[in-house]
């Protein structure tokens, strides 16, 4: 898609926007808003556009989103061909190693990349249009008849039509507009803990998965250098929402989950304890019943988590962003919201949904449930990936190709079937 400067009228000063976040959703969304004649500001409290990270999936409309932004080729060339996902037992003897599609849902075309290139793609795209404030954040953010008055940990008080909060499950956006996180948050019943292992797994574009009753250990090999990503999730019957603010008690209570476990669970303890990028949380979704307020919105984790069970979060990003900036082109923040909720919610729910259908299933808290998955991953392997998850594709993309067309033909989904909105 080309840049519509021409919608630009010269005689009109362009709305502004500020976007707290300058990950996935938050890029995303000032590429495409820049492109609807905005005027985008983007602040991160990070320092610098963040790299690394757990590979992410690009499914369904998601992967249409990538293709009209124009960076498809260039994640299809950072695209992880990941070849098996093998499970193992308690004591570490194979249960099957199957193509990681008929656990995912995942169908051939869909793309899987270092998260780190994928922030960097979408950075790269539009970097040289928007305004990006790395090293600050907002402290404060009221609204009025003429717009929303923010004022930044930095210094500084600036005003703006609209802002929208693209920071996260733990949204400081969501909590200082809509209240606190714990009334949206839906705890799923695990906690996670993920880090890099400085050593070899000895195998290549797989993923090794141990289980023992409500205890996952997940070892990832993208298939270059020496670094595996691991991820340790247990069932856990609260939130405890205190141990995620200290990342000491976040190693303890980990440690203590799998203390006697087997197989190479005491290495990675011992990694644990000493890694410098370990991301711990609780697995949980975020579901709001509105996902705007005045002048301010919210995109992506912020508004509608899926958790990490779905393979999702990353989908449902750059199809948020993609939407609410069309929304946008040519209606006010009040109709442009409305219209962004109404589009774009049931896709949202869809996904959002797929825990009930399989997410578990890679921790199940019994012994019994455990036996259960075993057994049906036995029969699995002569089966052809061909099927897929609906839900990925469930929204066909509207053609939002001008200010002044945008919103004309939107398609909604509802039940998993895409209709005309006006």
């Amino acid at each position: 898609m080309t840049r519509t400067d021409a919608v630009r009228d010269s005689r009109t000063a362009p709305r502004t926007v500020l976007i707290s976040g300058a990950g996935v959703a938050g890029t995303a969304l000032a590429y495409w808003l820049d492109r609807y004649g905005f005027a985008v500001t983007v602040v991160e409290k990070a320092g610098a556009p963040r790299n690394g990270g757990y590979p992410v999936d690009i499914r369904g409309t998601a992967r249409e989103v990538v293709r009209r932004m124009g960076i498809l080729p260039r994640l299809q060339g950072a695209h992880i061909e990941l070849r098996a996902l093998t499970f193992l037992e308690g004591d570490g003897d194979e249960v099957a190693s199957v193509d990681p599609h008929l656990v995912t849902g995942g169908v051939a075309g869909d793309l899987e990349v270092r998260r780190g290139e994928l922030t960097e793609a979408l950075y790269t795209a539009v970097r040289d249009d928007v305004e990006f404030v790395f090293g600050d954040s907002v402290a404060t953010l009221d609204q009025s008849g003429h717009g929303a008055d923010v004022t930044f940990h930095g210094g500084g008080t600036r005003t703006f039509d609209m802002v929208i909060g693209a920071d996260g499950l733990h949204s400081r956006t969501r909590a200082s507009v809509f209240g606190p996180e714990e009334q949206f948050h839906r705890y799923l019943g695990y906690r996670f803990a993920g880090f890099t292992l400085p050593a070899p797994l000895g195998r290549c574009r797989e993923v090794v998965l141990w289980n023992a009753p409500g205890r996952a250990a997940a070892l990832y090999s993208v298939g270059d250098g020496d670094a595996v990503h691991a991820l340790l999730t247990f069932a856990h019957p609260e939130p405890s929402y205190e141990v995620s603010r200290h990342p000491q008690a976040q190693r303890d209570l980990v440690a203590s989950v799998f203390a006697d476990a087997g197989w190479e669970l005491p290495g990675l303890l011992a990694a644990l304890r000493d890694a410098d990028d370990l991301y711990a949380d609780t697995v949980g979704q975020i579901r709001m019943p509105r996902w705007s307020r005045g002048r301010v919105a919210l995109v992506g984790d912020a508004a509608y988590a899926p958790s990490f069970l779905t393979g999702q979060g990353t989908s449902l990003a750059l199809v948020g962003a993609y939407m609410l900036a069309g929304s946008l082109a040519d209606r006010d923040h009040t109709a442009g919201f409305a219209a962004y909720e109404r589009t774009t919610r049931a896709f949202v729910t869809a996904n959002q949904d797929l825990v009930r259908e399989g997410g578990a299933a890679l921790v199940p808290a019994t012994a019994r449930d455990l036996e259960r998955r075993n057994a049906r991953l036995r029969g699995l392997g002569a089966r052809p990936a061909t099927a897929g998850t609906a839900a990925h594709a469930a929204l066909t993309l509207p053609e939002f190709t001008s200010a002044s067309d945008a919103g004309s033909a939107g398609r909604g989904c509802q039940d998993g079937r895409c209709q005309e909105v006006s």
